[in-house]
């Protein structure tokens, strides 16, 4: 479990100024202050970087000259910084989104909650950090249209196209080729590494199904479950996929008190007590929760005679991921067209199918793929013939 939260900056005429602790009572010494700084100065690239410092391990991660801010995690001898690079790397965009006014002030104890659950997180979690982090998702939208891109030329568009402040690409690259969403390839004759969508996923919201199927056994009386029917059919019956709505949802399974509560109501139709066994597992504030839920039209709370409440899921989050099969006929568009390099399609085609035939789908796969399972085989096979 991390220690603490360091934010800070190297001030020319006073030293190694910290802007931000949490919690506010850790101590830290100024010659571990300067061995931070010092360490990042020799390496002179932003980044993370990891070290031992007597009864400490610390990652400490740099944003670059630009903005010369350092998000430096304390942790304790057992634990790996390295687990933590990605999650630091999303805690130092947070925060300089956010540091007009000190704003980013009021999030540190939420991004220290996300991080010391961050080597933990399951893969609809990654997912939506994914999901949220603006340059990440860009990426991923940019490879959903075109399937690959020149690493230098991604590297152009993301400079023309985010203006919102810092972006550390190898780290945001590196991070989307760890969660198998890309993959880097060399390609003969092209001037520089080629990116390749290899794995795509998509948000929504879905009934949750198994509670309406089975509603009385997980916790509702039998005479409120028509209303419980009612309340999720009219909800569906109006309900539009949309990309805000999505980003909402991911944001709230990044919530680690949320993302507790939302697990237990995915098993159970549950009551006031139930949830408030969860300051167990962390959640000490059982109100904001439930406000955020409601608000998100994720919560229904129906009522029995006695004045009983009664809380189950209207909506579940569903993230899904998928291997991205319609890419097959984007690669032989440009191939006809000759939009792109056939070295490049080429061996994307191989990549796809490699990636195929290893089953390397993802920890979940929509029912289209799985029912079409050689398809992608059979249409690889024929568009590498052209080589």
């Amino acid at each position: 479990m991390p220690i603490g939260l360091l934010i800070m900056k190297w001030n020319e005429r006073s030293g190694v100024d910290i802007l931000h602790k949490h919690p506010k009572d850790i101590v830290i010494s100024d010659k571990t202050l300067m061995q931070i700084y010092s360490t990042h100065e020799y390496t002179s690239e932003a980044g993370l970087v990891s070290m031992n410092v007597g009864a400490l391990n610390i990652g400490s991660y740099y944003t670059g000259q630009e903005n010369g801010v350092y998000v430096v995690l304390l942790l304790n001898l057992e634990e790996d910084p390295d687990l933590y690079e990605d999650g630091l790397a999303d805690a130092a965009r947070l925060i300089l989104l956010n540091w007009e006014n000190n704003v980013y002030k009021h999030l540190v104890p939420s991004i220290f909650q996300r991080l010391c659950v961050y080597p933990s997180l399951n893969e609809e979690r990654r997912i939506a950090m994914i999901y949220t982090d603006d340059v990440k998702n860009m990426i991923v939208k940019k490879l959903q249209s075109e399937g690959s891109i020149l690493k230098s030329e991604l590297a152009l568009w993301i400079k023309d196209e985010y203006k919102k402040g810092f972006v550390n690409l190898e780290a945001t690259i590196l991070s989307l080729v760890r969660a198998s969403i890309i993959k880097i390839v060399s390609v003969k004759g092209t001037p520089s590494e080629t990116v390749f969508l290899i794995k795509d996923f998509y948000i929504t919201r879905a009934p949750p199904a198994d509670l309406i199927k089975d509603a009385t056994n997980r916790g509702l009386p039998a005479n409120l479950v028509e209303s419980y029917k009612n309340e999720i059919h009219n909800f569906f019956s109006t309900y539009k996929n949309t990309e805000e709505d999505n980003i909402e949802l991911a944001k709230l399974l990044l919530e680690p008190p949320v993302y507790e509560t939302l697990m237990l109501l995915r098993q159970a139709i549950v009551t006031r007590d139930d949830l408030e066994k969860l300051q167990k597992k962390g959640v000490e504030d059982i109100d904001d929760v439930l406000k955020k839920l409601w608000n998100a039209k994720l919560l229904v709370v129906l009522q029995d005679d006695a004045g009983r409440e009664y809380y189950g899921l209207q909506s579940d989050i569903k993230v899904i991921s998928v291997f991205p099969e319609w890419q097959l006929n984007m690669i032989r568009e440009q191939y006809t067209s000759k939009l792109k390099s056939n070295l490049v399609l080429i061996e994307y085609v191989n990549t796809l199918k490699e990636i195929y035939e290893h089953g390397y789908l993802g920890e979940k796969e929509s029912k289209s793929t799985k029912k079409a399972k050689t398809k992608p085989k059979r249409e690889v096979e024929e568009l590498n013939s052209s080589k």
